[in-house]
């Protein structure tokens, strides 16, 4: 996880915004409208639809803005509720207004923004984001469905100063929250906003194609909408013994082992000792928890002799046996984990495989981290330099010949978000790798290195990139057409990446993709462990629907599934010592995401913790978001 996944087209203002899971601080609406389902064709006319000359031309405006209500453009009626106007006098809406963003009191945070002297998309967007928070998720609908229709070209600006794109999101946002409410009985169709050239930062050529579609009263079991495969052909495969990608005549696609559907329920593992840390040359990430035998029993620890602290005293009863991680993971639900980079211990991968039922994404770093290119970290990743080029095209070789004729290698997967790759200098860490600012070459070279896999694997397995976010996807998509997934690590928040990320890949590449990295932090300031627990659940709940219902046969269709960022709570993650001592679990927020305060907290991510650490690496403590994922995978 990089400081730049967060910021791509999600932006540091967007990580607060979100969060719909702050506690509810609800309150009754002055004027919540006259439709729940606003017929806008009623009040104007839309012009040049599917378009980029689109707009919507108000003809009766006093009837839409009966229509809508308070709080929704074009309505102003909150400026003369009385209840506005008593908490303007009491001086609490005092302040600007994007400090009202993540407060847990939403009659304020509405109050504030529905009057805030702000871009009218942006201020519309943050309205219907306090409405959401405080439950009204009818008016909060109708409120992001406004944007849609009136301010879809809207471009928002991230801390890194990067485009935020909030029409799409808004699209986002209703079909996650009439999902989540089929209650309702309303679902959004039609609507698309297509952004052309906007996987740069340069506004300026950015062309906005829009339709806004309608939203629609539907039974509540037709919110989500399935297709029936056996009525779809076969059009394109992949691979060519026990593990297949097939795609249908409706572009859905579908990973297939042993000719059964198989949808990836991924975890990151690499499990660290309290008080080692890479940082400091005491850890390998990546090879290390493979062999790790601190009680000198002959068995790697993480894999096989840790135990569940289920009364969290932080000490192992009678009642708490060994049970060890790769158990623990399969009563989960797990079936795939990720593995970064090649170099493991062959004999643990096969007994996991055999005795767990849990395949492998195996890795190869592609240079970032300067790993396997021969560079050094602040001469960085050179992907125009030959000498690299051959040195990564050797790794690669090295890991398919090593691995190729193992049955627990799902897929090959190349890179991890080294499309975010800086170099850094003495003053800056940056990341070993070059790949950011050489966009065309890094693609092109991540294909040969997909070509090379395909002529040395028999078993023909798919090819996958871990990209970051759809940064350059545009490139991947000219460039790549050798690699068969396209992989990314995206943190948007507890809505999942969204439909407008599935489509974005199936317009773009019409390629099948899974998510190579998701999860939140289980901490954050003002909230007590519990509460932070359960966040981090409903976090992680609602990111792994999105992930289904974009899979084969629902939605987008485009969906292999996903990889849990991560299996155990990682000390050293916040920086290297001595300034951060990785023998203590810090609170120190990293940098902006959409979390539970708003913030990342590196040492927190795991779905399991380590207590107070005294008895680390064999105490677990699973978090509320291991019992969610234990009812949805099992």
């Amino acid at each position: 996880m990089t400081y730049y996944v967060i910021a791509r087209f999600i932006g540091f203002i967007f990580c607060f915004l979100v969060i719909s899971f702050s506690s509810v601080f609800s309150f009754t609406l002055h004027n919540p409208g006259k439709e729940d389902i606003v017929d806008y064709e009623k009040y104007g006319q839309f012009i040049n639809t599917d378009t980029a000359r689109y707009r919507y031309v108000i003809v009766d405006k006093k009837g839409l803005s009966d229509a809508v209500g308070e709080g929704i453009f074009p309505n102003t009626d909150v400026l003369n509720n009385p209840r506005y106007q008593q908490l303007k006098n009491s001086g609490l809406l005092d302040g600007n207004h994007w400090d009202f963003v993540n407060i847990k009191n939403h009659e304020l945070s509405f109050y504030k923004w529905a009057t805030a002297q702000e871009d009218p998309g942006v201020r519309q967007f943050y309205t219907a984001l306090a409405l959401e928070k405080a439950g009204l998720i009818k008016h909060a609908i109708k409120a992001y469905y406004a944007i849609v229709v009136n301010f879809p070209q809207t471009i928002g600006w991230t801390y890194w100063k990067t485009p935020w794109y909030i029409g799409p999101v808004a699209i986002d946002k209703i079909v996650y929250l009439t999902r989540r409410h089929p209650e309702l009985g309303m679902k959004i169709v039609g609507a698309k906003i297509t952004v052309k050239n906007k996987y740069d930062n340069n506004i300026r050529n950015d062309v906005f194609i829009v339709n806004p579609g309608k939203i629609i009263k539907c039974k509540p079991e037709e919110v989500i909408s399935q297709v029936n495969l056996k009525n779809q052909k076969i059009i394109k495969q992949i691979g060519k013994k026990n593990i297949k990608l097939v795609q249908y005549e409706n572009k859905h696609w579908q990973l297939l082992v042993d000719d059964k559907p198989y949808i990836i329920k991924g975890m990151s593992y690499s499990p660290c000792k309290v008080g080692l840390s890479p940082d400091a040359g005491t850890y390998s990430v990546q090879r290390d928890w493979m062999y790790h035998d601190f009680n000198n029993n002959g068995k790697p620890d993480g894999p096989y002799d840790t135990w569940v602290d289920k009364n969290r005293n932080n000490k192992q009863d009678k009642d708490e046996p060994v049970v060890g991680d790769f158990q623990l993971m399969k009563e989960m639900g797990v079936n795939t984990i990720r593995l970064y980079h090649h170099g493991y211990n062959k004999n643990l991968l096969k007994d996991l495989y055999e005795n767990y039922g849990i395949m492998v994404l195996m890795g190869d770093f592609l240079g970032m981290y300067a790993t396997g290119s021969g560079a050094g970290w602040y001469e960085g990743t050179d992907y125009t330099n030959p000498v690299h080029c051959q040195n990564m095209l050797e790794s690669v070789k090295d890991m398919v010949m090593e691995y190729k004729d193992e049955p627990y290698v799902l897929m090959w997967v190349l890179g991890n978000e080294n499309n975010y790759g800086e170099v850094g200098d003495t003053t800056k860490v940056g990341s070993g790798c070059r790949a950011k600012e050489q966009p065309e070459a890094f693609y092109k070279f991540v294909n040969e290195a997909a070509k090379l896999i395909k002529s040395l694997d028999p078993y023909q397995r798919p090819v996958a990139i871990c990209n970051g976010d759809i940064l350059y996807l545009d490139y991947f998509a000219k460039d790549c057409p050798d690699v068969d997934v396209f992989g990314a690590n995206a943190y948007r928040g507890p809505h999942g990446v969204g439909t407008s990320f599935w489509q974005d890949i199936q317009d773009m590449c019409d390629k099948p993709a899974m998510i190579t990295e998701y999860g939140c932090s289980s901490y954050g300031k003002g909230f007590s462990l519990e509460e932070a627990e359960d966040l981090q659940a409903e976090y992680h709940k609602y990111n792994w629907l999105d992930i289904y219902y974009n899979s084969c046969g629902y939605g987008v269709g485009n969906s292999l599934g996903g990889v849990v960022f991560e299996w155990v709570d990682e000390w050293w993650k916040a920086g290297p010592p001595p300034e951060f001592d990785p023998s203590v679990q810090d609170t120190v927020a990293q940098f902006g995401a959409p979390f539970i305060d708003g913030w990342s907290y590196e040492e927190w991510l795991g779905i399991c913790s380590q207590g107070n650490g005294k008895n680390s690496p064999f105490l677990r403590q699973l978090r509320k978001s291991y019992f969610v994922y234990q009812e949805l995978w099992k």
